[in-house]
């Protein structure tokens, strides 16, 4: 065999592999995504996630470590898009507080898909451990939503960058804490927003 040919062949098995592997990510998103839905992420165990993407638990076990890194490595991606259908709606907005619910709304329709999962993603964004790459993407997520809000902020409100990511921050804890909150777990999407509607006339300038 020449090297010219060596080298023509020799990508291919790495190539094969990422393949592989992404394949296998997908197959366990999917598997996770189904059951979650379905079951509840507290009803779900990981051998029904193995079994349901067909492959072992150990392999599993190399993509998330635990039912939590699962919940967040399938909700992360719906988080980014409802993230970028706020940004989009809120470049439409009139005013700073139509802006922030612009950006808002997309993130709590997305967490009250399934209640108890929404709620479960949330405890997990916030206790669990950061050094995992999917709470660390989920910290992230969190971290560009309040960029987006400071920057409706200073667009509409003229407050300045720094005053911005401070009121930023509070609408995060609001909408976090809003969306938690145990007497809200039955609360309806529109009764979500309304409450935090309430919350931020208070403090928006």
């Amino acid at each position: 065999m020449t090297m010219g040919a060596i080298a023509a062949v020799g990508p291919a098995p790495n190539g094969r592999r990422e393949r592989n592997k992404r394949a296998k990510l997908e197959r366990i998103i999917a598997a996770a995504a189904g059951l979650f839905a379905e079951q509840g992420v507290d009803e779900v165990t990981t051998q029904q996630i193995a079994d349901a993407a067909d492959i072992g638990t150990g392999t599993l076990f190399l993509y998330a470590k635990n039912k939590g890194e699962l919940l967040l490595l399938v909700q992360n991606a719906h988080y980014v898009d409802a993230l970028q259908r706020g940004r989009t709606a809120a470049e439409d907005s009139a005013t700073a507080l139509d802006a922030v619910l612009a950006i808002l709304r997309p993130v709590v329709e997305c967490n009250r898909t399934q209640t108890e999962n929404g709620r479960t993603y949330l405890r997990e964004m916030i206790f669990g451990d950061p050094t995992e790459p999917h709470h660390a993407e989920a910290l992230s997520i969190a971290g560009q939503t309040e960029q987006a809000l400071a920057a409706v902020l200073a667009r509409h409100s003229g407050v300045r960058e720094v005053e911005a990511q401070t009121l930023a921050r509070v609408i995060s804890a609001i909408l976090f804490l809003t969306m938690a909150a145990s007497e809200r777990a039955d609360s309806s999407i529109e009764e979500i927003l309304d409450a935090i509607r309430t919350q931020l006339t208070a403090i928006l300038p």
